[in-house]
């Protein structure tokens, strides 16, 4: 069983760590932040995702597609974990993530995350914050913490430590149709899997690639620029061909852990929702603790259903607004 994580700064406290005091015990504290920093990115992404009216539109596509990228990141990370002996303790890394607020360890402890439609602000301030690389291609790096910094220290602690690799209780899965979820079998997996996590969300130090697709950070930004991103021959520039914004649903920003003094109707549709979160991230703990495949598909069955009273929400008017925002998800913890 890993320690507890406290406070907002446990990845700060992680990364100050002298290495020589980076043991089994900060690996597993370390994975345990790790699975709680790639679960908060998702209900953001979610809540931008189903503000969109089109759900078959490029935009609806690109959102859905980086959302299940990071369930596939929290997957890997989950396995890594139960591999060197530790159990994910994901209701519990949900209930200590609020909205608005930091990321979870006090990566990058400028960005306040919030939850709201999608809009091109939105994309900006949240999307692109979150998934900033090291060092971007396209801006100026502000030269503070990133995800990606972050994993390196996760793969040296692993190098270094070289801890017992244990099958029991990883999962395999395919999330989406592009990501396989593999078990940690030694090292090399880990690297690998550690290296693709990066890859995805930043893309590399030369290079805005992300696999088959530019990383988040480049294609959150084709989308908030316009235009795809192109590579001019000496740098790369957001001036390609076209992207469409897409027509969403104005959620309002929610500016604290739940919205004020909802009518009957609002607050059977968050309750619902927020039960049903609740659910999921329930059957989520119940797979990593007992290698549950079931519990697993049980899990994502439950976080297809989100989605109706999600998107309910986000058609009913908030008060004072004379129409122009509306109500949206909490993504709250609530009792079973």
């Amino acid at each position: 069983m890993t320690s507890a994580v406290t406070g907002t700064s446990e990845i700060v406290r992680l990364m100050t760590t002298h290495t020589s005091e980076r043991d089994l015990q900060w690996l597993k504290d370390g994975l345990q932040a790790a699975v709680a920093l790639e679960l908060s990115t998702l209900p953001p992404y979610l809540c931008g995702y189903w503000s969109v009216k089109s759900s078959s539109s490029d935009a609806a596509r690109l959102i859905s597609h980086i959302a299940v990228d990071e369930m596939f990141h929290m997957g890997l990370v989950s396995n890594m974990l139960t591999a060197i002996g530790g159990t994910p303790r994901i209701v519990e890394a949900a209930t200590n993530i609020s909205y608005p607020g930091e990321l979870p360890g006090g990566v990058r402890p400028q960005l306040s995350v919030y939850l709201s439609g999608l809009t091109k602000n939105y994309v900006k301030e949240v999307f692109m914050e979150i998934e900033m690389p090291e060092h971007p291609l396209a801006f100026t790096s502000e030269g503070v913490p990133t995800i990606g910094a972050f994993y390196d220290a996760l793969l040296d602690a692993f190098k270094d430590v070289n801890p017992t690799i244990d099958p029991a209780r990883q999962l395999t899965s395919n999330v989406g149709a592009a990501n396989k979820l593999v078990p940690m079998a030694d090292l090399g997996v880990i690297e690998e899997s550690i290296a693709l996590i990066k890859e995805q969300g930043e893309g590399t130090a030369d290079s805005p690639s992300g696999g088959d697709a530019p990383a988040h950070y480049y294609r959150f930004g084709e989308l908030y620029h316009g235009h795809k991103l192109r590579w001019t021959g000496t740098d790369w520039k957001f001036d390609g061909d076209p992207v469409a914004f897409p027509d969403a649903y104005p959620m309002g920003r929610l500016t604290a852990a739940s919205w004020p003094d909802p009518t009957p109707d609002v607050a059977a549709l968050l309750t619902t929702f927020n039960q049903t979160y609740t659910a999921m991230l329930g059957h989520l703990d119940k797979a990593w603790e007992t290698g549950s495949a079931s519990e697993l598909g049980a899990s994502v069955g439950t976080m297809y259903q989100l989605a109706s009273p999600a998107r309910s929400l986000m058609q009913m008017p908030l008060p004072d607004s004379d129409g122009t925002q509306t109500y949206g998800p909490e993504f709250l913890v609530v009792p079973t």
